[in-house]
């Protein structure tokens, strides 16, 4: 894991990364707010610990940049606050901020809380993931596998896939699938529902049963089907 820690002072700054390294965590350093958030860019490392009071750029003014840039919007982000900087505190965390830590910290207690932001992150980023039989989807990237190979498909027929896959065995009504698709329901939608279907069977090739039909219900999905 790589946490990228962006504060002005330099004792503060080598002492968590001190204390960090002593887990296993590779730890990087900067003291400028501009240059913190040039290195944020490039690095795009596991967790920011960020510092509020910055020069150049200050910590809220790169968490909102860091949240309006697509590469980076998903890094978890702890804020240091001094003691007195309540109204901080609150706007960071009001913001989305993971976590904060208070000036001065405890070691074991900025150990902790970086170490429960990045088993949540971890976790949520393993939500993202769909795994049925022998599909993989990537929910972040939308990306889809069979078999290890790719599987080109149009972004409605990997929200239904997902939606499927995600409730194995299940059967789906219609209604439900076209608000994953259309965002209502509608008879008028029902041919097109069946088209995405029959489309997406034909891409799953040997692996198209699959997705089962409940004839006058809906489609459900069946991980375990022979080759």
């Amino acid at each position: 894991m790589n946490v990228l820690v962006v504060e002005d002072d330099v004792d503060i700054a080598e002492l968590v990364a001190f204390n960090l390294e002593r887990q296993g965590w590779e730890c990087g350093l900067v003291h400028h707010g501009s240059e913190g958030w040039g290195q944020i860019q490039r690095q795009c490392p596991d967790l920011v610990i960020l510092d509020v009071m910055l020069p150049g750029m200050d910590g809220m003014q790169i968490f909102r940049a860091m949240k309006e840039n697509e590469m980076t919007r998903g890094i978890p982000v702890i804020f240091m606050t001094a003691r007195g900087e309540l109204e901080d505190r609150l706007e960071g965390l009001s913001l989305g901020a993971d976590d904060y830590v208070t000036k001065p910290f405890s070691p074991k207690e900025l150990v902790l809380r970086v170490r429960n932001v990045l088993n949540r992150a971890k976790a949520g980023a393993a939500q993202l993931v769909v795994r049925g039989g022998r599909m993989v989807l990537d929910k972040n990237t939308l990306a889809a596998t069979l078999d290890g190979a790719p599987l080109e498909l149009t972004t409605a027929e990997f929200k239904l896939l997902a939606y499927l896959m995600e409730h194995p065995g299940k059967v789906q009504e219609r209604g439900e699938l076209q608000n994953i698709l259309f965002g209502y329901a509608d008879t008028t939608q029902s041919r097109a529902l069946d088209t995405h279907v029959k489309r997406l069977r034909q891409k799953l090739g040997d692996y198209s049963a699959c997705i089962g039909t409940e004839r006058g219900v809906g489609y459900y999905f069946t991980p375990e089907i022979e080759k």
